[in-house]
Order: C-alpha cells, then sequence, then structure tokens
C-alpha cells in the first residue's frame, strides 16, 4: 500500500501532528508514506518525497506545515486535475491524505469524481467546514486572538478607550464569537449578525453612558473597515476609539494541546480507514469525539454548534 498526503489552503496549528499521525500510522501498518510539497501545486508539479519515522520527528509543536502550502485556482480546471492523477498512477499511489479547508476539500471531492481514494481532514483556522464542530487550528488561533484581545484591554481600560479588534475567519464567525466570550467583549459583530452602524452607535453611547470604562468590540473580517469604524464611534460619541486588525498572527505558534490531541486523533483515524479501504471520507469531530462522514456531506451539513451569541448577550 502506498499513501500520499498533503496540505493546502491556509496553514493553520496542528497540521504538523496530523502530518506525523498519518506518517506514523500508515508506517505502523506496513504502507510506504510520500508526502507531498506545497499542496495540490506540488501534486501537479510532481513534488513527491517518501517520508519515514525521523522526518516527522519534534514536529508536534511546531506551527505551520513542513510539507508547506500553497494555492492553485487552476486546479478547478479539469486539465490540470488530470495532471496531478497521472503523477499519482505513475507513482503507484493507491490512497491520498488532504489536510485543509473548504477549498481543499472541493479539490478533494472532485478528485474522488475522477477516480482517486482520498481522505480529508479538516485543518483551518477559520472553522469553516460545517460538518465537524472543531477544525485542526481553531482552537490554537482562538488563543492567540484571546492573548491578544487581552492585552488591548488592559490599554483599553487605563485610557478609556473602545477598541475595535478585527479577527480572521473570512466568511465564518466562529473565530470571533469564541474570542467575544473568552475575552468579555462588549460586542460581537459578524455575518451572523449582521452588521449596522447605527446599532453600533447606539450600543457605544449606552455603554458611554451607563458609565463603563471601556468597551471591547470584536469584528470579523470582510465586514467592514474597522479604521473607519473606530473613527465613527470617536466622533459620534466622544469616546476615544482605537482600531486593532490582528492579521496573519492568529495563524502560526505552537498549537495548543486541544489541537495536538485533535490532529492525533484525525491523522490516526484517517489511516484505519484506508485499511480497511474505506474513502471518500471526511473525519469530523462532534465535541471530543471524532467520526467520519462523506466529504461532500461535511460541506453541506451543519453540525449542531452552541449558539454563543445569545450566551454573549446573557453575561456581556
Amino acid at each position: 500500500m502506498k499513501i500520499a498526503l498533503l496540505t493546502s489552503g491556509g496553514d493553520a496549528p496542528g497540521m504538523n501532528a496530523c502530518i506525523r499521525a498519518v506518517v506514523r500510522t500508515g508506517l505502523y501498518y506496513g504502507y510506504e508514506v510520500y508526502g507531498i510539497r506545497e499542496g495540490y501545486k506540488g501534486l501537479v508539479e510532481d513534488e513527491f518525497v517518501e517520508m519515514g519515522r525521523h522526518d516527522v520527528s519534534q514536529i508536534l509543536d511546531r506551527g505551520g506545515t513542513i510539507l508547506g502550502s500553497a494555492r492553485l485556482d487552476e486546479f478547478k480546471e479539469k486539465a490540470t486535475r488530470k495532471i496531478a492523477i497521472d503523477n499519482l498512477k505513475r507513482r503507484g499511489i493507491d490512497y491520498l491524505v488532504v489536510i485543509g479547508g473548504d477549498g481543499t476539500f472541493r479539490g478533494a471531492i472532485d478528485l474522488e469524481k475522477e477516480g482517486v481514494k482520498i481522505i480529508a481532514i479538516p485543518a483551518t483556522i477559520d472553522n469553516d467546514v460545517s460538518g465537524t464542530e472543531y477544525t485542526v487550528g481553531f482552537f490554537s488561533a482562538l488563543d492567540t486572538s484571546m492573548e491578544a484581545i487581552d492585552k488591548l484591554r488592559d490599554t483599553s481600560f487605563s485610557h478609556q478607550r473602545c477598541t475595535v479588534v478585527e479577527v480572521m475567519g473570512r466568511d465564518c464567525g466562529d473565530l470571533s464569537i469564541y474570542s467575544g466570550i473568552a475575552c468579555g467583549a462588549e460586542m460581537v459583530i459578524t455575518s451572523e449578525t449582521g452588521f449596522s452602524e447605527t446599532d453600533v452607535m447606539k450600543k457605544v453611547q449606552k455603554g458611554k453612558d451607563d458609565g463603563k470604562r471601556h468597551l471591547i468590540i470584536v469584528v470579523a473580517e470582510n465586514i467592514t473597515n474597522v479604521g473607519q469604524l473606530a473613527k465613527k464611534i470617536q466622533k459620534n460619541t466622544g469616546y476615544d476609539s482605537r482600531a486593532s486588525v490582528l492579521g496573519y498572527i492568529q495563524r502560526g505558534g505552537s498549537p495548543s494541546a486541544f489541537d495536538r490531541v485533535l490532529a492525533s486523533k484525525m491523522g490516526i483515524l484517517a489511516i484505519d480507514l484506508i485499511k480497511e479501504d474505506v474513502h471518500n471520507q471526511a473525519i469530523v469531530s462532534k465535541g471530543l469525539h471524532i467520526d467520519h462522514m462523506l466529504i461532500e456531506k461535511a460541506l453541506s451539513t451543519k453540525v449542531d454548534r452552541p449558539d454563543l451569541y445569545q450566551y454573549l448577550d446573557k453575561i456581556r
């Protein structure tokens, strides 16, 4: 049995832990394991390297991905995917394990339809693979956001400010709402809540009228320009206001204990499924428990997640 694996899309803390689990579990069963550098791009460009136990030593605590990652829009084209499939066939690869987010999963679905046996593992700080409660990397990014917002709060309190913080997440508000709950934010703005500048001004003004010394507003990226919003808050309410964009700092750093364990469990289950010749499956989490489902279903099925927005209304 020959297995290949790749990481694709945005990097996420815990990807290396996942690589380690896939490689070592595959070797445990006596399989040949190959890493593919630079994601689907490397698959097309034939960037394969055989991996042994020592190749994945000392990476459990490392952020990023030792295999590298790249985005390749051309992979949506059948002719480009044919090159990738030909490379897999020529090397005698029986299974492909892909580690990444929704874009990675969509590429995996196309490959499965064209005859490649695939297991997909969700790893993205955005937590935007709807069929899993948690993706690898989400809680590490949350820890980074929480630490940054806690530090911003110290200055916000000292100077009686309203601080507007932009958090990553693309079109998913999970990182923002979890950050807001963890840091005691007065307001969280995401695509799920919608954005009304008038409502924001009213709530900030109420906070000022109630004598609140400072306010924290967490905003998901792609909602509004947080710099302009902070200026308008200061102009309309008199609250001294500042904006901070956390940006790519949220992607890096050592993975949390939760992500290391989750990534390891998911990597092991991926190989266990391969051992049973089960494919076209995504590994998913339901709380602390892991399971699997069809890759396509993992993108279309919305798992039950706690409604943290109603929590925020009760405790802010």
